[in-house]
């Protein structure tokens, strides 16, 4: 089902020199015109040289392909978190968010190799399975073209309109009100080629039910996403390509039952107001695109691309509920537009020397708009009024991004490459820092079967600049929002020394197993919290944090019949916060600052496991999720608390699924498919509501029926 690879593919001559052979065999057609197999094969060309372009020798690799995404339950019905969710050492959170090898939120997503800028979305995804061709998951200690964000690289290779001709349209629903109609089409004329992809999603369990309930109360959603990729093969050496991207989503902040307001306060004559009745709201909307130039000729590849992404939340709450509730409504609109220049360059020195060199540019530009109802109070916090007051707080940054990098990948012998380098990364924002960053990466292979693969990274990795908060602490002092502590340092860029060790095994033609350790010692670790009722993430950092842990991975392959199992043991630590001190408690801080705690996103021990089953056009599959749970504080007899000192419950998730493809050639053959999410009803926390910046408990998806159907165009 899932493809392992625990080493880089090594860029060799033969390469070379095949494709070369192939742009020659295209450039010689007859009287200067391209037949359609030609263009197919300088796109083939094209992406292979642009795969090696990039390395991950010394890293880990794990793949996913078209086939294993519409092998798994659900398809490509589900959102791409719970792809990647398949993975190893990939921990599910709420809101939808992973969780790579201990570290928080530190990870880049890529398209055919190029950067996407981070967006502020929170609970939507701006991109989705049906524009996957492939799907890699790249950890470890990483070469030097990789920076900035580094726990985990999620390059996808997306599909094209010379390679992936034809399309469908779908129908999918089911439970919690489910209904998405979507499509997908490649086509070409000539050397232009397209695919486009878009789908409409609506369903009545758009975050997390806060109690465990199957259909929450107000947690509508209406998501809609589209896709285009467009390319013209200039010649046999050169490409010019477009991708566009949007998504747009409308989220219900899902409702407690039962509850009242505990904080003692009147508004407007009116103390009492039933969490039924709250009616809180986000929207997030992202738009993207990237224009990219590849040249492969000779020994020879460089890849430009210019991308620019605009991203946006908007948070609007409860005026009297959340007033009354929390001691603040705040109205709050938050955008960052950006513009990145990536260029990567390899060039085959000789036979045993690969040079990769590149540079990657990048400007943000955001704005913050907040609107708060807040009440006045005296000295001693007594509301002097139950009328209302408005705080207006907004803001404005732009952020610089520079990074370089140059490595060479040396075939030190016959089994043994060696990838070594420097990156320099340098930013300005709510802060500024820069380093020059050593990596060296070696393979050994002993035969055909054994890789064994180590490195070393050292890491910087700056904020993240667009979810930084510009609120003046100062202003909501006198105020229900006045906070404990009036700190409020800005995050500082986290560095880091990362070492990582693995071994891959093939067993015979068809099974694969391996295991890999990690370590990483980090100053300034940065983390993730969400406070206060706008579902927006603030960083904030921990002065120095430990991460470590190992993993184990099986794949087996055989005449229709695929399977999978990781497991992955993880530990993450991390003391004295050292930024956004603002968003906590006194006694919080200082019990941080005199000891090593656990990190709220540590799961000790995480598996999934997956197989699928292939037979006349009919296929069967099942997939799991087991995690020993994420942390919450826990509560002493004396009625102290010690931040992230407890965990949640054990849980184990169970997906099934099966598909028909009734077999006819051309359009109007039809698919058929019926699947079961969480098909033991396991009732299970994601988060309960406790430990650091942790905002409001969320649980996992109760079971739900789906059936689908889809048909080619």
């Amino acid at each position: 089902m899932n493809t392992l690879t625990r080493h880089a593919s090594l860029m060799l001559a033969s390469t070379f020199m095949a494709g070369a052979a192939l742009a020659d065999d295209v450039a010689a057609g007859n009287a200067g015109t391209r037949t359609l197999d030609e263009i197919v094969i300088t796109a083939q060309h094209l992406n292979d040289r642009r795969g090696g372009i990039e390395t991950q020798t010394g890293a880990s690799t794990y793949s996913i392909d078209e086939a294993a995404i519409l092998a798994t339950p659900g398809g490509d019905n589900t959102l791409l978190n719970q792809v990647i969710l398949q993975a190893p050492s990939v921990v599910q959170d709420s809101f939808g968010q992973l969780h790579v090898r201990g570290d928080h939120n530190d990870v880049q997503y890529r398209l055919n190799g190029v950067i996407l800028p981070e967006g502020i979305s929170v609970f939507g995804q701006s991109l989705s399975p049906r524009l996957i061709s492939s799907l890699k998951l790249v950890t470890g200690a990483l070469p030097a073209e990789y920076g900035l964000r580094t726990a985990g690289i999620i390059d996808m290779t997306t599909k094209s309109g010379v390679l992936d001709t034809g399309g469908s349209v779908s129908l999918y629903g089911g439970s919690h009100g489910t209904v998405q109609p979507s499509f997908n089409y490649g086509g070409r004329s000539g050397s232009l080629s397209y695919f486009v992809s878009g789908d409409l999603l609506r369903n009545d369990l758009g975050i997390e039910s806060p109690d465990g309930r199957s259909n929450p109360l107000h947690d509508h959603t209406t998501q809609l996403h589209g896709f285009g990729y467009f390319e013209d093969i200039l010649d046999s050496a050169n490409r010019l390509s477009l991708i566009l991207g949007t998504s747009s989503g409308k989220f219900q902040i899902p409702n407690q039952q039962g509850l009242q307001p505990g904080l003692g306060l009147t508004v407007n004559g009116q103390s009492a107001y039933p969490s039924e009745s709250l009616d809180e709201n986000q929207r997030e909307l992202t738009h993207y695109a990237i224009v990219t130039w590849q040249h492969a000729q000779g020994q020879l590849d460089w890849q430009s691309s210019l991308t620019t992404r605009y991203s946006s939340l908007s948070f609007k709450p409860d005026s009297l509920g959340d007033l009354l509730y929390d001691g603040i409504a705040q109205d709050a609109f938050k955008r960052d537009a950006a513009l990145g220049w990536q260029t990567d360059i390899s060039y085959m020195l000789t036979a045993g020397h690969t040079l990769r060199g590149g540079w990657y540019l990048q400007h943000d530009n955001t704005t913050s708009i907040a609107n708060s109802q807040v009440l006045p109070t005296d000295a001693d916090g007594n509301p002097l009024s139950d009328r209302p007051v408005s705080i207006a707080d907004n803001g404005s940054q732009q952020q610089w991004i520079q990074s370089v990098y140059l490595q060479d990948e040396w075939q030190a012998a016959t089994a043994l490459t060696v990838n070594y380098g420097l990156r320099f990364d340098h930013y300005t924002g709510y802060s500024s820092g820069s380093q020059l960053s050593p990596r060296l990466n070696a393979v050994w292979r002993s035969g055909p079967d054994t890789t064994l693969h180590a490195g070393y990274s050292r890491y910087f990795t700056p904020p993240p600049f667009e979810l930084v908060g510009t609120e003046s602490v100062a202003k909501f002092t006198g105020t229900t929002a006045a906070t404990e502590v009036t700190t409020s340092s800005s995050p500082l860029a986290e560095r880091s020394d990362y070492y990582d060790l693995g071994l891959e095994q093939k067993v015979g033609d068809h099974l694969t197993v391996a295991v890999d350790g990690y370590y990483r010692k980090s100053a300034h670790l940065i983390d993730e919290g969400q406070f206060g009722a706008p579902i927006i993430l603030t960083p904030f950092n921990y002065a120095q944090g430990v991460i470590k842990g190992a993993e184990f991975s099986v794949n087996y392959d055989r005449e229709g019949f695929s399977t999978y199992a990781n497991l992955a043991f993880s530990s993450a630590r991390g003391q004295q916060i050292e930024s956004s001190q603002f968003n906590f408690g006194q006694d919080e801080l200082d019990y941080i600052a005199a000891h090593s705690i656990h990190l709220d996103h540590e799961q000790r021990v995480t598996a999934s496991a997956g197989a699928s089953w292939l037979v006349a056009g009919s296929r069967l599959s099942a997939d799991l999720l087991f995690g020993t749970g994420l942390r919450a504080d826990l509560t002493l007899p004396d009625g102290s608390d010690v931040p992230n000192g407890d965990h949640l419950p054990t849980y184990t998730q169970v997906n099934v699924g099966a598909s028909h493809a009734f077999q006819r050639e051309g359009p109007g053959a039809l698919t058929l498919r019926f699947d079961v999410i969480n098909l033991f009803d396991k009732v299970y926390e994601i988060r309960d509501g406790s430990g650091v910046g942790v905002g409001a408990p969320q649980f996992g998806p109760r079971r739900g029926l789906f059936v689908g159907a889809s048909m080619t165009l």
